[in-house]
Formats: structure tokens, C-alpha cells, sequence
């Protein structure tokens, strides 16, 4: 009988001991997305520039007033949110218009690379380059890796009268791994909407 129970307990400290020795941690795991079809429209006109958004994104107005006693900054006519209500998600649209004066557009050329690599610090890497639209426009992207707020920035001009400035932040506090999927479909309208950008005189 004693035998038996030291083989008992033999047996069950080995296939205890290999039960340990086989576990393993299981990776970190993501929360599943689905991506809606591509679909694009025009937004509405009112606005002296036209393009083409996503159909699950609503255009909203901004209306931000920041600062202090001293300064007060205010959201311009024109400055517009392309919302995605199913992400919390949005392409913020700033537009300035330049009548005619080149120093004013190479100072908001400026301010769109300082306003982009403010996010330096927590950056993992940003790349700038310029891209050629089907239509032969140019237009700066600003591409940026990481936990930052922002994923892309752009901006384009027509060089004499017109200025628009975008950027792309997704407001959910997940890392940016897990949301990879969202930002590259983000990336894409954003690229979509400078494409089919047209100027209204």
C-alpha cells in the first residue's frame, strides 16, 4: 500500500512539474476591427475649397476658442472637423487664405513642419515628403510613428490664394498598435481628400 502511494506521488509530481514546464504565457491580443467599404461623397459647399470625404464621416464645424486673459485664439471660418462618430476619430481641416502674399504662405509652411515635429519627443519617427496629386498639384505629408496624438499631417496650396492644412487624430486612449488598421484607413481618406481637393474661386 505505501508503494503505492509513493508511485501515486511520484506520478503526480512529474505530470505536475511537465504541466509547468509547458505553460507559456499567451501573447497580448488586440481588440478585432472592422473596417467599413470605402466609400466616399462631396461635402457640402459653403467652403472655399471642395473635396471628397468618407460616407461614415460628418462634417462638423470647429468652433474651439482657446487661451488666456492675454490671447485668446479662436477657430477661423472654414476650420472644419471630418468626424468618424464609430472610432471618436477625426481630420482636422484648417484653411487660411493667402490674397496674393507669398510670405504669408511660406510662413504657414513653416508652421505646419513646427506643429509636426512638436511631437518629436514621443515620436518614434516622422518622414516628410511631397506628394504629386493625379492632377499634377503638390501637396507636403508629414507621417508620424509612435504613441503620438497625430498620425498624419499635410498640407497644400495653390500658391496664391488658397491654404488648407489637415491632420489626423484618433482620440481613444489605445495604444496605436491596436488601432494600426484605423489610422492606415484614416491615411487613406486623408490621401483621397487631397486628391479630389478643388479651390472655389
Amino acid at each position: 500500500m505505501i508503494r503505492y502511494l509513493l508511485f501515486v506521488a511520484f506520478v503526480w509530481s512529474c505530470s505536475s512539474a511537465t504541466e509547468e514546464a509547458n505553460y507559456l504565457p499567451r501573447p497580448k491580443g488586440f481588440n478585432r476591427i472592422i473596417l467599413p467599404p470605402i466609400a466616399f461623397q462631396p461635402i457640402e459647399s459653403g467652403h472655399p475649397y471642395r473635396f471628397e470625404i468618407s460616407k461614415y464621416a460628418q462634417v462638423i464645424p470647429d468652433t474651439a476658442q482657446i487661451g488666456n486673459k492675454k490671447r485668446v485664439w479662436k477657430a477661423e471660418p472654414h476650420w472644419i472637423y471630418i468626424y468618424y462618430p464609430r472610432w471618436d476619430a477625426f481630420i482636422q481641416i484648417t484653411y487660411k487664405s493667402l490674397g496674393g502674399d507669398r510670405k504669408k504662405m511660406n510662413a504657414l509652411i513653416n508652421d505646419s513642419y513646427t506643429l509636426a515635429y512638436k511631437h518629436q519627443g514621443k515620436a518614434a519617427s516622422i518622414q516628410d515628403y511631397t506628394m504629386t496629386t493625379t492632377d499634377g498639384r503638390k501637396a507636403g505629408l508629414i507621417e508620424l510613428k509612435g504613441e503620438v496624438a497625430t498620425s498624419l499631417q499635410f498640407f497644400t496650396t495653390d500658391s496664391s490664394k488658397h491654404f488648407l492644412r489637415g491632420a489626423i487624430y484618433v482620440k481613444t486612449a489605445t495604444q496605436n498598435d491596436s488601432l494600426a488598421p484605423i489610422i492606415q484607413y484614416l491615411k487613406q481618406d486623408a490621401i483621397h481628400l487631397v486628391q479630389t481637393l478643388r479651390w472655389q474661386d
